[in-house]
């Protein structure tokens, strides 16, 4: 099987320097662990309980979950037809117009960077902030973190993230597991305990759970901020992640199986038990909102637990929510890093030939690792602009996901190159099912921009789209950079198989006829002028 695995890699014009220590159920577990359900929930609560109540923790789960799964099955049918960790901008690459291909290929890489760094600095400030509640409920709500406290802690987690993140690909695998087993298994007792543990003044009626919404004197206008509020950085920043799978092609046995089968399973059980979690907690947390937001633990969901659990029963449970948010760092991080390794494979990144190294010892990309870090350190600044500009990054991550999944998306259905599907296939559904993930990702990215309160200040704004749009934009200007930028050299995904200098006008045609079924004169002579038996683009930019 793993030569087969090799083979398709080498068809799409790369060659295996990872080792292909991932089997199924380990995919499985990093897709469950990055989606991270239960910490990821526990993290947004804050924002979605507000704004709805029950209504948005139920109805806007099932809605948004429903929508979110279509982006899912499409984009587990395109890593099945071209399994490697570039993914979603080689995929752009491959069926977009050749007029747009170079810019969307460009703009899918970035945003996916984007997504990455942004993901892990939301997961990790949140990982910070669950230590810190934790140290409220365990002196009595006395101690309340300082913004630079929180920060500190923050840098210390990622030190230790970045750590586990570099271990050999064997020893990830395995923690795949150990991370997979503890999410689902702390999901499952909290969803029995809770109601078990709860007290009766706490209980909620089946009439409050499924159809109490804010009751507010501009009904229309608190509905729609409501939906919006409520659904945006809850079922949509937790139902996300759901792409690391692809970033691990390069290491995953029968990959063009099961990748999709990761993306779509994982997303599936996430809903699912998501639905229940989120049941549990509607029934269970008293109809005092306003009390529960501000409670000085500062965490809705440590708040509840304490009411239901008492102060050592909260620090039981709240412990093994750190520890999985952890495992969600961790495991994204590994991810993250595949997707910059593939990127700078590519040449697309600054300074890709230094960041473009595989460890030795390892064999696994321990700078890109690093490097994930550190612009995720400098964004986690972001806190001391104020509690909207730290926000900003959870939403920044959702922007980058779904324009990450959308313009390889829009592009199979609008571009010229015939779709052949790999051992993944939703059929005739196919076209159907990604024109509607199309659409929800334009409305996803939309929804993100909207400001969480309504006639926003400038504290108050929404940050999402000065952040965001400030990285493409930045993205945009150095692709079209005089003379230096990506428009004078990138050419897209270029191959890196070793071959003798007599056979490489076969490797030119299989990565020609693998990327793009038009050929590109410019594309060719680029690749025909790299130096040695490496056609890298990152050896000649």
């Amino acid at each position: 099987m793993e030569s087969k695995d090799i083979e398709l890699l080498a068809d799409l014009g790369y060659r295996q320097e990872f080792k292909r220590a991932f089997r199924p159920l380990e995919v499985f577990g990093l897709a469950f662990s990055v989606i991270g359900l239960f910490p990821a929930i526990a993290s947004t609560l804050a924002l979605s309980l507000p704004c709805g109540g029950p209504v948005a923790l139920i109805w806007g789960w099932t809605v948004c979950g429903t929508f979110v799964m279509t982006v899912a099955l499409s984009i587990a049918e395109l890593s099945s037809a071209a399994p490697t960790a570039g993914g979603l901008y080689f995929w752009t690459f491959k069926y977009a117009s050749p007029r747009w291909r170079y810019l969307l290929s460009w703009i899918a890489g970035y945003s996916n960077t984007m997504c990455g760094v942004a993901g892990m600095a939301s997961g990790t400030w949140a990982l910070a902030v669950q230590l810190m509640a934790a140290v409220s409920i365990g002196t009595n709500q006395e101690f309340i973190p300082t913004t630079g406290q929180i920060y500190a802690l923050y840098v210390a987690l990622f030190i230790v993230t970045a750590f586990a993140a570099s271990f050999a690909t064997q020893t990830v695998a395995y923690l795949e597991r150990v991370y997979m087993a503890l999410n689902i298994l702390l999901c499952v007792a909290v969803i029995i305990a809770l109601p078990i543990s709860t007290p009766d003044e706490f209980k909620n009626p089946v009439s409050y759970v499924f159809g109490k919404f804010s009751n507010r004197e501009h009904v229309l206008s608190a509905l729609l901020h409501d939906i919006n509020s409520g659904i945006k950085l809850s079922p949509l920043w937790v139902m996300s992640g759901y792409d690391a799978p692809v970033h691990m092609s390069e290491e995953a046995s029968n990959a063009a199986t099961a990748v999709p089968m990761a993306i779509v399973s994982a997303l599936g059980c996430t809903a699912v038990l998501g639905l229940g979690l989120n049941i549990a907690l509607a029934f269970n947390m008293g109809k005092n909102v306003e009390s529960i937001m501000a409670n000085p633990i500062g965490q809705p969901m440590a708040t509840i637990f304490f009411n239901s659990f008492g102060t050592r029963g909260t620090l039981v449970v709240w412990t093994f929510i750190v520890l999985a948010q952890f495992s969600v760092c961790a495991s994204y991080l590994v991810a993250c890093s595949r997707q910059m390794f593939a990127f700078s494979r590519d040449g697309a990144l600054p300074f890709s030939r230094y960041v473009y190294r595989m460890n030795t010892h390892t064999q696994t990309p321990v700078i890109c690792v690093w490097a994930v870090t550190f612009l995720a350190l400098l964004l986690g600044l972001l806190a001391f602009a104020g509690p909207n500009a730290i926000n900003a990054t959870f939403s920044l991550s959702v922007v980058g996901l779904y324009l990450t999944c959308g313009i390889p998306i829009g592009s199979r259905l609008l571009g010229p190159t015939t779709w052949i599907p790999g051992p993944f296939s939703l059929g005739k559904l196919s076209v159907p099912v990604a024109v509607v993930a199309l659409v929800w990702c334009t409305f996803a990215i939309v929804i993100v921009m909207f400001p969480s309160m309504p006639d926003p200040t400038g504290l108050t704004m929404n940050y999402t789209v000065v952040v965001g749009g400030g990285w493409i934009g930045l993205c945009i200007l150095y692709f079209y950079f005089p003379r230096y930028g990506g428009v004078h050299w990138f050419k897209g995904p270029m191959a890196n198989i070793s071959r003798d200098a007599s056979d490489r006008d076969a490797t030119l045609q299989i990565i020609t006829e693998s990327v793009t079924e038009t050929k590109d004169e410019k594309y060719l002579q680029k690749a025909a002028s790299s130096s040695g038996s490496s056609l890298r683009l990152g050896d000649t930019s």
